[in-house]
């Protein structure tokens, strides 16, 4: 089954000629799916036009089928059902500056990095373009809106899955989540993260897209890196750092670097003095995380005071470094946990979404 949110606009006025159709045709569809609609649902083209439609293609790549939300924050966890029935979550954060959707790319992960829960049991299969976007297109819709109002104002991928893992489908996922006619979200206003995969860093910063990058850091040794991420075996902190220097000549973006603080494992005046030598001078910030813990990982965070008093080290050494505010730490917010939840316990999860009770 294919998915018409794969295509881009000029894909689509091509698809719609092959068919038999007025070039025009492509506007409206674009514009309806982009808007959230399924293809069953565009009605200002012919009953029989869509079903020709949904004879080639999925009549929606992404629905909703639970959500959580924040009784502290207001932070909305939901989970996705593909059209091939695999699942996958996200999470929509509310800000005075607009409302941010963070999106998965992947089904799973190969990263396996020691704190996260999405590379529990490996990678399933990437995401294609449609949907990563879809889960945009869902959510938006979701909140009342449509491509003339959107709601949702800013992206992060940052969900399950590591977005330079899934290169090419990222990048047409941003075009085409940019494109005038669809949501026509600036790249500018959308935030990648990865955990360090040079090659495609260096690739990236040769799109002409402006995404600002984020890099999941967590350890500034290269030997004490390898416990908490696997990756940092093939590329060492210096290497990130080279491809965040060309990313920054390119583009022009301040880089962030991601530091997930665990109690005892990265949290010493070892590792801020590290960091204060690698990172002084460079366009870059510090966003520290007081790790949300994963039942089947066996790391703890670090204590609140603590993660202050390692921001205190940072910016006295002259960094720009904040503690991240915490959301959604009563709803499974950590990466991967809603989705677990949901494969552990399939029927009963579902049974309560459906009740409204989830």
């Amino acid at each position: 089954m294919e998915i018409l949110h794969d295509y881009s606009l000029g894909e689509l006025k091509n698809l719609i000629e092959e068919m038999g159709e007025k070039p025009f045709r492509a506007g409206q569809i674009f514009r309806g799916i982009h808007s959230g609609k399924k293809i069953s649902e565009i009605t200002d083209i012919s009953k029989d036009f869509r079903n020709k439609l949904l004879e080639r293609f999925a009549d929606s790549p992404v629905e909703i089928i639970g959500s959580k939300t924040s009784k502290l924050d207001g932070t909305v966890k939901f989970l996705f059902k593909l059209w091939d029935n695999n699942v996958i979550e996200g999470v929509l954060m509310k800000y005075k500056y607009g409302n941010t959707q963070c999106v998965s790319t992947q089904v799973g992960c190969r990263m396996g990095c020691a704190f996260c829960a999405s590379g529990i049991g490996g990678l399933v299969r990437n995401l294609t373009a449609g949907e990563i976007l879809g889960q945009i297109t869902a959510v938006n819709a979701y909140l009342g809106g449509n491509t003339d109002k959107r709601q949702v104002t800013n992206v992060v991928l940052m969900g399950s899955g590591e977005p330079l893992d899934n290169y090419d489908n990222v990048v047409k996922f941003i075009r085409n989540l940019s494109a005038q006619g669809g949501l026509n979200v600036s790249p500018r206003n959308v935030s990648l993260s990865t955990c360090g995969l040079v090659p495609q860093m260096l690739k990236l910063a040769e799109e002409d897209l402006d995404v600002n990058l984020t890099v999941s850091l967590h350890n500034p040794f290269d030997e004490r890196r390898k416990n908490l991420m696997p990756i940092a075996n093939a590329y060492k902190v210096q290497e990130i750092l080279d491809a965040c220097n060309v990313y920054f000549k390119k583009t022009k973006r301040r880089y962030i670097f991601e530091y997930s603080l665990v109690r005892g494992e990265n949290d010493t005046r070892e590792c801020a003095e590290e960091l204060i030598r690698l990172l002084k001078g460079r366009p870059c910030h510090v966003n520290l995380i007081r790790l949300n813990e994963v039942k089947e990982k066996d790391l703890k965070a670090t204590a609140d005071k603590d993660a202050y008093r390692f921001l205190g080290l940072l910016e006295r050494g002259g960094l720009s470094a904040t503690v991240r505010r915490q959301i959604g730490v009563d709803i499974d917010g950590a990466c991967g946990q809603l989705r677990r939840n949901y494969l552990e316990n399939n029927t009963e999860l579902e049974n309560g979404m459906e009740e409204g009770l989830f």
